[in-house]
């Protein structure tokens, strides 16, 4: 006895003739009663008494159209309780990641995740790097992007990608007009000499911040003398120094998508004043870990937003929307 023979059945004595019956489920009428009497010689009882005018049930046909119609039932209830099942990876996944990497990739990787794994949660620290590194530490974040860091505690780290810094401010005395080179590299922008960076006037972060002490250590390696007229660890307070033109600062290259529009002159509507350079002799490099927590390796929600943000990262590079080299060393994780 299978469930489809039950609802042939049912179909019947409620529809009251084979014919009926027949019509509504769209079977031939031969293959309907087919069932009927293999039903019958399966249950070695007669279910339905059939005259001209159409059928009706024996005592068993009667015993079985109630047994059958709670069956009938509960595998119906049986087979909602499954669907309804978690179908892929279920669960709540908390990143860590720097304010401006944030900015450029987290949107479309929510975005995305929303539509293709909506059972994935996703919660996010964005902070500075070094808040980055402590939320990993404090086991506070299953993944995170870290900024030079090649290892930390007992996570597992991997290269991820590495950009250059760039200079930018509003150069209102011309100083930078001369020291300013034509652009030689696929993305258009200038770019300027370390010696002539340093120069400038600068707003830099405390010692204890990676760019900083890149610009230190090309500063020292090239005998030079940074001229610093603010010092601040605030991101926010050191992008207003610079947008009101009290002083050039370094950016990375993640950061320049979010530069305003009349922030350097060969922008569309771009101020003359305004220069974004690409630092040379030497170039500043800044790079990016993936850390992850040991714990976390098998999980799939984990693994599914991994998966996510290197996909993103390396597509944004693809598209020249990220200038960033991708350092990745497994293809089959992002692909």
């Amino acid at each position: 006895m299978d469930l489809r023979s039950l609802r042939y059945f049912i179909a019947v004595l409620e529809a009251g003739s084979l014919s009926k019956a027949a019509h509504s489920l769209y079977v031939a009428q031969p293959a309907l009663s087919a069932q009927i009497k293999k039903l019958e010689a399966e249950l070695g009882t007669q279910l339905l008494e059939r005259s001209h005018t159409g059928v009706t049930p024996t005592p068993a046909g009667n015993q079985l159209y109630e047994d059958g119609r709670r069956l009938l039932s509960d595998a119906d209830a049986m087979r909602g309780r499954i669907q309804r099942l978690p179908q892929g990876p279920e669960g709540s996944v908390t990143i860590a990641m720097p304010f401006l990497l944030a900015s450029l990739l987290l949107g479309p990787v929510i975005a995305g995740l929303r539509e293709s794994h909506p059972r994935v949660r996703i919660f996010v620290l964005d902070d500075l790097s070094l808040m980055v590194e402590k939320a990993l530490l404090d086991r506070r974040a299953d993944l995170g992007i870290v900024v030079d860091t090649t290892t930390l505690g007992d996570l597992h780290v991997d290269p991820m990608a590495e950009e250059s810094i760039y200079l930018c401010g509003r150069d209102d005395a011309k100083d930078s007009a001369a020291a300013v080179l034509q652009p030689v590299s696929g993305n258009g922008l200038p770019r300027i000499d370390f010696a002539d960076a340093a120069g400038l006037p600068l707003v830099l972060q405390s010692r204890r911040f990676s760019t900083r002490q890149a610009v230190e250590a090309a500063a020292s390696a090239r005998q030079v003398r940074l001229n610093m007229v603010h010092e601040q660890d605030s991101a926010r307070v050191i992008r207003s120094l610079c947008h009101c033109g009290a002083g050039f600062v370094f950016i990375p290259a993640c950061s320049l998508a979010e530069a305003p529009p009349w922030m350097g002159a060969a922008a569309p509507g771009g101020d003359a004043r305004w220069i974004m350079a690409e630092v040379i002799n030497p170039s500043l490099l800044r790079s990016y870990h993936l850390a992850q927590q040991p714990g976390r390796s098998r999980d799939a929600a984990v693994q599914v937003v991994r998966q996510a943000l290197l996909a993103q990262a390396r597509a944004l590079m693809e598209q020249g929307l990220w200038q960033a080299r991708w350092l990745y060393p497994h293809a089959e994780e992002w692909a």
